[in-house]
């Protein structure tokens, strides 16, 4: 690594939800419920496929015409049954580990998310890593969020980084998807439960298990090249 790129800011830019919070799957509960309330049954493998995508893409994806009358109603009903279900959230593996890592290495932790804020103040308090995190993103920051490079950009400016010095983590293909259009490399995770295939065709220049597998591999990763010496 040069003197040049050892003395840059560097910043390592993650996802949330099913990156370092196992909570994909409670998002798909809670939109099934709120689908179903406003009177739309869609099967959880649709909702799956969904999750990490703009919410007015996601909704008219699996509400189709109705999106425009009812998308309101089921985003608030998602909301209420998302954070009802904050007591099952946790860390997944190596999450907070990989943060402090990262931290102690000199690399700014940056989450890049356009979560809204309530949820977001959720997620912190269940990683419960703040004090290594450097700076966050939330919907009050992005227009659209992903596949949309919006999210990504709000994360390079805020930590004063550029696609050269900043490595985008995330378990979902519209994460690898924001990241290429940004310039930036993409790490792709299989804790959201998409494949290690679908990942490496939206752009993921590596894919490991889960943020555990990816601090075991950390010196030969991608976000190796962010590391101080």
């Amino acid at each position: 690594m040069s003197s040049e790129s050892s003395t840059a800011v560097r910043a390592a830019l993650f996802d949330v939800d099913g990156t370092l919070v196992d909570s994909n799957y409670l998002h798909v509960r809670a939109w099934q419920r709120a689908f179903r309330e406003v009177g739309h049954d869609v099967d959880a493998w649709r909702v799956h496929r969904a999750i990490g995508l703009d919410s007015s893409l996601l909704l008219e994806s699996l509400l189709g015409d109705d999106a425009d009358t009812l998308g309101d109603r089921a985003k608030d009903l998602h909301k209420t049954y998302y954070l009802g279900a904050r007591d099952s959230m946790r860390p997944l593996a190596g999450a907070r580990e990989l943060i402090r890592e990262l931290h102690g290495r000199g690399v700014q932790v940056v989450l890049a998310t356009s979560a809204p804020e309530e949820e977001l103040d959720v997620l912190r308090e269940v990683l419960s890593v703040d004090s290594y995190i450097a700076h966050t993103t939330s919907s009050e920051d992005v227009d659209s969020a992903k596949p949309d490079p919006g999210v990504v950009r709000a994360a390079m400016d805020r930590s004063s980084t550029s696609s050269d010095t900043a490595v985008m983590v995330g378990d979902a293909v519209w994460d690898g998807k924001a990241a290429s259009r940004a310039g930036v490399t993409f790490v792709g995770l299989l804790s959201g439960g998409i494949s290690r295939a679908e990942l490496t065709e939206a752009g993921a220049e590596a894919v490991f298990e889960d943020a555990q597998d990816l601090l075991d591999h950390l010196e030969s990763s991608p976000l190796a090249r962010l590391l101080g010496s």
